[in-house]
């Protein structure tokens, strides 16, 4: 049996599977078939459905909804009242359950408040989509996006600070001092 935290508002259905020391706060609901990691967070108003998965040590912050076909690979962040979306072409009148696009959302990825990410585009890991922003193509790793559409406007370090690159295409992170390089217009960690 886990050992999570769940309030009494919580409504978790049979099912589910919530990891050791993730916490689901207030009025959230967990449909059965999801999948929540370790040391998540959920809070206020958090729905989850059917056959979402959702990785270790992410941070979902109120009234988020993840739809199915939504993966949240480990650390991602979802900001307040983001919003993500499964089916291209709604119609309240034609039911499209068979049609539900999937998103997945890149390990240490961090989505702005009030952010907008249509289905079917992936998000790559530690991407940074600023607050309000419409996403409506793929989000390469480490891709600084904001605006409406999302477009990239630079580059952010695993750890969440924003690259500067020299002539030759490299920078450092100065949080930590990792090193990046730019390689065909895409940016990468340094290896040793």
């Amino acid at each position: 049996m886990s050992n999570f935290y769940a309030h009494p508002t919580a409504v978790i259905d049979d099912g589910a599977t919530i990891g050791d020391g993730t916490k689901v706060w207030h009025f959230c609901h967990v449909m059965g078939g999801a999948i929540l990691g370790e040391r998540c967070i959920l809070g206020q108003n958090v729905f989850v459905a059917n056959g979402v998965t959702v990785g270790d040590g992410c941070k979902i912050q109120n009234n988020v909804s993840l739809y199915t076909g939504v993966i949240l690979e480990d650390h991602v962040f979802c900001g307040p009242s983001m919003v993500f979306t499964n089916v291209m072409n709604p119609r309240a009148h034609i039911e499209r359950k068979d049609e539900y696009a999937q998103t997945r959302v890149g390990r240490g990825a961090s989505i702005g408040a009030n952010a907008t990410i249509v289905c079917g585009h992936d998000i790559g890991e530690y991407a940074f989509i600023g607050a309000g922003s419409v996403v409506t193509r793929e989000v390469p790793a480490y891709a600084l996006v904001f605006g409406a559409p999302a477009k990239v406007h630079g580059w952010m370090s695993a750890a969440g600070e924003r690259l500067e690159f020299d002539d030759q295409g490299h920078a450092t992170c100065p949080h930590n001092g990792a090193r990046y390089r730019l390689i065909d217009g895409q940016c990468q960690p340094e290896r040793s």
